[in-house]
């Protein structure tokens, strides 16, 4: 018997990692994969703008005025992803390459995710970050932060 197998939690940040790279943003590539307690997909998401809206014609750009920034249009990658299953998401678990806002943690808390795996947690200490942490700490959903295990997965398409 093999193994040299990947985890459950290789498995899932490894597919969050793949749609991240499905986002058109230059600086900031998100993916999410969210999952059911029996390991099955229930759900995928990346950030990007919402359908419809033609990624050329929408701003990417970080600074400027709001309205010609990507930040009052662009969806985040655990927003789409909540939005993408059409399921029951209740007790579920969320694997997500960057530490959700505070926005995203307010549709987390109210699909019923019960468990978010990050990566990065870059804007640690920032408002945003603090008052999703706040939230998740008040009604119990658990996060913890991706082990990283140094394990390479080469895909060649």
């Amino acid at each position: 018997m093999r193994t040299d197998y990947i985890s459950w939690d290789e498995y899932f940040m490894g597919i969050a990692l793949l749609s991240a790279m499905r986002s058109k943003d230059e600086n900031t590539q998100v993916g999410a994969c969210i999952v059911d307690n029996d390991n099955k997909i229930l759900s995928l998401g990346y950030n990007g703008m919402p359908i419809g809206c033609s990624d050329e014609e929408m701003p990417w750009k970080r600074t400027g005025a709001p309205l010609d920034t990507k930040y009052m249009f662009v969806c985040h990658a655990e927003f789409n992803a909540i939005l993408n299953s059409g399921k029951n998401l209740k007790g579920s678990r969320i694997y997500v390459t960057l530490f959700p806002c505070n926005e995203c943690a307010k549709a987390i808390i109210q699909s019923g995710i019960s468990e978010i795996v990050y990566m990065s947690d870059k804007y640690t200490g920032t408002d945003s970050d603090t008052a999703a942490r706040k939230m998740f700490d008040m009604v119990g959903i658990k996060y913890r932060k991706y082990e990283m295990t140094g394990n390479n997965i080469t895909i060649n398409l």
